[in-house]
């Protein structure tokens, strides 16, 4: 009886919020997403994949490039764009000096739910010391040539600051599989599924969908991944030296921020510090 129950729970280390109550609705729905997306990762890299018999294919949403009517600030802007397909939430790379030109050239994978034919775009200018700036938004309605089974390339219009429609374009390239032909050892459950929100961070995929066997939810006991080891900073001495001659006003802690922010992109790093030498 013991063992039974055991199988039926998630198990792992506790998250470092566990027994606190958040009184804001947004705060708790990304926790429990992020604690399912967990779970869902280390049952992926185990080897179990799911396909629920509410799926009707798998979508491939491949995000090119934009065309934006302004550059909003007086930077160069480092657009990266967010996708949401029913639970699934996708995002690109950050284009760095993209400006208006964005390219991302990212592709994404999904399980496209029964009755789901939309999906919800938005780009984002990426900050290093404020909230990312919304840039521009779009809905997107899947072609039923899509769904029939062509590959479509298309230019989709945004909307923004300037108006309907007038924020610019966005280039996919979509493609679906009927549930039908998949043929990764996915799993099809014929029986009563219960959705779990699915959460992905970029280049990352997973089975949005658990069985549900009798009513109730079955899970796989697994254990969680490891902690990711933490890397070197992407800079070097000189390197801060280096804009530390260039900006000597701004202090070498500051650089050394800065540098961790953009990732060690040098062309970021001197426009955060352009933009703050103008501010003092």
């Amino acid at each position: 009886m013991s063992t039974d129950r055991r199988s039926q729970v998630m198990v792992g280390e506790l998250p470092d919020d566990f027994l606190r109550v958040s009184s804001n609705p947004t705060e708790q729905q990304i926790a429990a997403d992020e604690r399912v997306a967990q779970i869902l990762q280390a049952q992926h890299q185990a080897g179990m994949s799911f396909v629920a018999g509410s799926v009707a294919g798998r979508l491939s949403i491949k995000i090119v490039t934009a065309q934006l009517t302004k550059n909003y600030g007086i930077m160069k802007m480092d657009p990266y764009c967010r996708i949401r397909v029913g639970h699934a939430v996708f995002e690109t790379p950050t284009s760095y000096n993209g400006a208006k030109l964005p390219s991302w050239n990212k592709c994404v994978q999904c399980y496209l739910p029964v009755g789901v034919d939309s999906m919800y775009l938005e780009i984002f200018d990426e900050r290093s010391f404020t909230v990312d700036d919304r840039i521009a938004w779009c809905h997107v309605t899947i072609p039923q040539s899509v769904l029939n089974g062509d590959v479509v390339d298309d230019w989709y219009p945004l909307s923004g600051r300037q108006g309907e429609e007038k924020e610019g374009m966005i280039n996919l390239v979509l493609s679906f599989t009927p549930v039908q032909n998949l043929t990764m050892g996915s799993f099809i459950c014929p029986q009563q599924t219960m959705v779990i929100p699915q959460v992905v961070s970029p280049g990352m995929f997973y089975a949005p969908m658990q069985p549900v066997v009798g009513g109730t939810p079955v899970y796989q006991t697994t254990q969680l991944p490891p902690a990711p080891v933490q890397q070197a900073p992407a800079y070097t001495e000189s390197d801060v030296q280096q804009m530390k001659d260039m900006f000597p006003g701004i202090e070498t802690n500051v650089i050394q921020s800065v540098f961790i922010a953009q990732r060690g992109n040098k062309n970021a790093v001197i426009n955060s510090l352009l933009s703050m030498s103008s501010e003092q």
